[in-house]
């Protein structure tokens, strides 16, 4: 990957690490699955009127909305709803590049090379460190929603990468529009219309910015930017980047939320950023530049002595 797209990666990783203080934050405001359609609401409808028609098939605009607005945000809010902490849920999320690049190397054809398994091997073995040191505080129903929600993305991912759309915010913004009415239509089955009209009716400034947050700047620019490089890179080249997500997670929640950081903590810290580091490492080709020098040997002319 660029420099640049690499940075842009970063930068999307943190967008997505606060956005858990966010969504804390918001399920006091709001019921989980209201709390998402309103945020996928937000996004879309002010700007369908601006990028034009999809640009691919409906296929994956519907595709990609259900597996990431319906699937990953709707049971991510409901588990975080549920007693999922937003450390630990930023932690547990992170599953997700091992089921992008399980499911894009059987879909895909996406082959794994050693170093990138290690690199990932390292990350995830961060993931455990700092799993280990919170702990699964939360309810066993709520630790599963969230493993789905991960299971879900990585299907995103890989949609997304088939997709391949030549304009990522077109493209963002109708996958926006697709799960506004299942996730509707879910909250009014699952949270109930009285719990939900007296929500909005207690509709305030604050609950307002959580919605644009989510909306504008974690869900149009930030799977905006995602969509841009899955289209550009390989889906497991792209995926480990996520792993810095409980990263920025981590420490938003100690500044924001006033949450401890352990020693631990710091080591997995470490230890996710080496491991996305090491999967973006590409070991030479040692067999090209044994043959090139080869064939210079040969092109070269013989001195007589």
């Amino acid at each position: 990957m660029r420099p640049a797209h690499i940075a842009l990666a970063v930068v999307v990783a943190a967008v997505w690490g606060v956005n858990f203080v966010v969504i804390e934050v918001g399920l006091s405001h709001f019921p989980p699955l209201l709390f998402s359609a309103l945020r996928f609401l937000a996004a879309a409808l002010p700007a369908l009127f601006f990028v034009g028609r999809p640009k691919v098939a409906w296929k994956w605009v519907v595709g990609v909305g259900l597996a990431l607005g319906v699937g990953k945000f709707g049971l991510l809010f409901v588990g975080m709803d549920q007693g999922m902490p937003a450390g630990l849920s930023s932690l547990v999320l992170q599953v997700q590049a091992v089921f992008t690049a399980l499911i894009a190397m059987a879909t895909l054809g996406e082959r794994l090379t050693r170093t990138r398994l290690l690199g990932m091997a390292v990350a995830l073995a961060g993931i455990g460190v700092a799993a280990y040191d919170e702990g699964a505080s939360g309810p066993v129903l709520a630790f599963v929603l969230v493993i789905a929600a991960a299971a879900c993305w990585g299907v995103s991912n890989v949609l997304t990468r088939r997709a391949a759309a030549p304009d990522p915010l077109n493209f963002m913004v109708w996958v926006s529009a697709v799960p506004v009415l299942p996730l509707l239509a879910l909250s009014v089955l699952f949270e109930g219309w009285d719990r939900d009209v007296a929500a909005l009716a207690a509709l305030s400034w604050t609950g307002v910015g959580i919605i644009l947050y989510v909306a504008w700047v974690v869900t149009v620019f930030g799977f905006g930017a995602w969509g841009f490089l899955l289209s550009r890179h390989p889906a497991s080249s792209v995926a480990p980047f996520t792993l810095l997500v409980p990263v920025f997670g981590i420490t938003s929640a100690a500044f924001l939320l006033d949450e401890q950081v352990s020693g631990l903590r710091w080591c997995a810290a470490a230890l996710l950023v080496g491991g996305v580091a090491l999967a973006q490492f590409r070991m030479p080709r040692l067999r090209s530049r044994t043959v090139q020098a080869s064939s210079r040997a040969e092109a070269s002319p013989v001195k007589s002595g």
